[in-house]
């Protein structure tokens, strides 16, 4: 599972032109959205596209537990690795 974290992390930067960051500055149960990393609604369309590139992963945005699943590194890694 670390190694996914990792590679999550890798994929935000990368997907988000974050490149003033590096996978250390982004904690892992660290809420992506509002007070943590700070994204907002137009990165998680495009995290979600990444993701679904990457891992053939849809993240349905119309499903109820899809804020849930974006809420952190380890939330979007547990999903994906139960949804590969």
């Amino acid at each position: 599972m670390q190694q996914l974290e990792t590679e999550l992390k890798t994929l935000i930067i990368e997907a988000l032109n974050l490149e003033d960051m590096s996978i250390d500055d982004i904690e892992t149960k660290e809420p992506l959205f509002g007070e943590g990393l700070g994204l907002d609604s137009i990165d998680a369309l495009e995290l979600g596209l990444a993701i679904k590139k990457q891992y053939s992963v849809v993240i349905d945005a119309d499903d109820t537990e899809t804020r849930q699943h974006f809420s952190s590194v380890e939330n979007l890694a547990k999903y994906i690795s139960t949804n590969r």
